[in-house]
């Protein structure tokens, strides 16, 4: 697909990529034409490879922010077989940034639940650019004793860069409605699978993110905040953000590494941007690998395991000398 304008590390890729496509139009394709094609193609690969083998963690926020990124929907079209989209929380209104349905993918019947952030302006704006207020949370809720009543494995997309900051979501208890989401999510029932597929921003990322499998794409980024926000309370600046990305240390790597997620799913070359296909189809791989190991666990073994998961994460020291006497 067209991926528009390249990002900023970008350049020399995106000139490559318009060489190509500008001899791909040429009426009369000589053979002198043709070995310049495959020249060129072979670079492009050489360039992609070199560059998103080394993104550091602002490129990486770049491009997991990227407008031609597969959202939740992309991979309900091309990875899901039906999909039935569910509206509204039954208390305030239907919030368009978080998605629920029941799915199906392989032999399995699912309940999906997923940011959505929109690709025109338009749908972005009536998304909230991805940031779901309290009802879209309850929304979540919802579907979740939903599937638990039919005994159908949750599958969450996450995509968020926060919860929405607004004045009203806090007069409707934002900060209370994600504490009993993530609670709700570790006493389910039934599998949990959910996958960071692009931001994966603060409290708005974890109201839907406590699962028995929690994977990231390559080239997503998981953080108890975004570099902005980390950028304006230390360094009071947004130009800071590279700086705080730097710091933040939440690239799928890292996240391996401190024991944060389970797994990593691998991007095509390029970012999953370059190719939605490619990645549906190792997004349904890797849902259906994972549901098939979890479908013969009992109720109490799925519980008990996520929350001894939990209780996992994080590393810390206690130190003799640290206590006053």
């Amino acid at each position: 697909m067209s991926n528009g304008p390249g990002l900023d590390f970008e350049i020399e890729i995106a000139e490559l990529e318009s060489r190509i496509q500008e001899l791909e139009r040429q009426t009369e394709r000589t053979n002198e034409v043709e070995a310049e094609i495959r020249e060129l193609r072979l670079n492009l690969v050489e360039h992609l490879r070199e560059t998103y083998g080394s993104l550091n963690p602002w490129q990486t926020v770049q491009v997991a922010r990227h407008k031609n990124r597969p959202y939740t929907k992309d991979y309900l079209n091309l990875a899901f077989d039906e999909f039935v989209e569910l509206h509204g929380d039954k208390h305030f209104g239907d919030d368009r940034a978080m998605l629920s349905g029941f799915a199906k993918i392989d032999r399995f019947k699912v309940m999906v639940l997923g940011h959505q952030k929109g690709r025109t302006y338009k749908e972005r704006a009536a998304c909230h650019f991805g940031c779901a207020h309290p009802e879209g949370y309850r929304k979540a809720m919802s579907k979740m004793h939903l599937a638990e009543k039919y005994k159908l494995p949750l599958i969450c997309f996450i995509d968020t860069p926060g919860a929405y900051p607004g004045v009203g979501a806090e007069e409707r208890g934002q900060a209370q409605v994600i504490a009993e989401s993530m609670f709700k999510m570790s006493r389910l029932r039934i599998p949990v699978i959910c996958v960071v597929i692009g931001e994966g921003g603060s409290g708005g990322a974890l109201g839907i993110g406590v699962g028995d499998r929690v994977a990231v794409l390559q080239h997503a980024y998981y953080s108890v905040i975004s570099p902005e926000g980390c950028a304006g309370i230390l360094w009071k600046s947004h130009e800071f953000a590279p700086k705080a990305a730097e710091s933040l240390r939440f690239t799928s790597k890292d996240l391996a590494k401190f024991g944060v997620i389970d797994d990593i799913l691998e991007e095509p070359l390029g970012g999953a941007h370059r190719d939605h296909h490619q990645m549906a189809s190792r997004m349904k791989t890797y849902l259906s690998k994972t549901l098939a190991s979890l479908e013969n666990k009992t109720s109490d073994e799925l519980v008990t395991e996520r929350y001894e998961k939990f209780r996992r994460i994080g590393v810390f020291v206690e130190s003799p000398e640290s206590y006053v006497s």
